[in-house]
């Protein structure tokens, strides 16, 4: 089954600060709580680019991590650029970032698709108890690490 998650949020600065910031791979680490001791292993000491591959080691449970793979598959400076990846602890993850001027600053929306590699029920059981819950938890984390980073001078 296909799920989707949104999250949007207004950054009080301009476009061209945040995108400099997102579109730099490195900058995740920050945007990840600890307890998922999120490491880059290669790929994200170059700014973005389209067809980049960015490969990081991630603790999905507790004791055990993951190597997630992901490929910059769509960019248009300024604008959006989509992950989607390649090897990982998804069946299937499409995440678009979207960047878009406004008056008070710059309005971000993320958009993920995803599916978990479980059968239907199953997997729509540990989807409603975990998953969900922990994608909810990194974008609420998300959306606090970037209000104090860009907070108004």
């Amino acid at each position: 089954m296909i799920h989707r998650l949104l999250s949007t949020q207004v950054i009080p600065r301009p476009l061209d600060e945040v995108w400099e910031f997102f579109s730099t791979p490195k900058n995740l680490n920050v945007l990840t709580p600890s307890e998922m001791s999120f490491e880059f292993t290669h790929g994200a000491d170059e700014p973005m680019y389209l067809g980049q591959l960015i490969e990081y080691r991630v603790q999905i449970l507790p004791l055990i991590k993951a190597t997630w793979l992901t490929e910059i598959t769509h960019l248009k400076d300024h604008s959006y650029f989509v992950d989607e990846q390649r090897i990982g602890p998804y069946q299937f993850w499409y995440h678009e970032h979207r960047f878009t001027e406004i008056q008070s600053g710059t309005l971000t929306t993320d958009t993920v698709t995803y599916a978990i590699p479980l059968g239907s029920l199953g997997g729509d059981i540990i989807h409603t108890l975990a998953i969900r819950p922990k994608l909810q938890s990194v974008f609420s984390y998300r959306q606090l690490k970037i209000n104090e980073m860009f907070a108004h001078e």
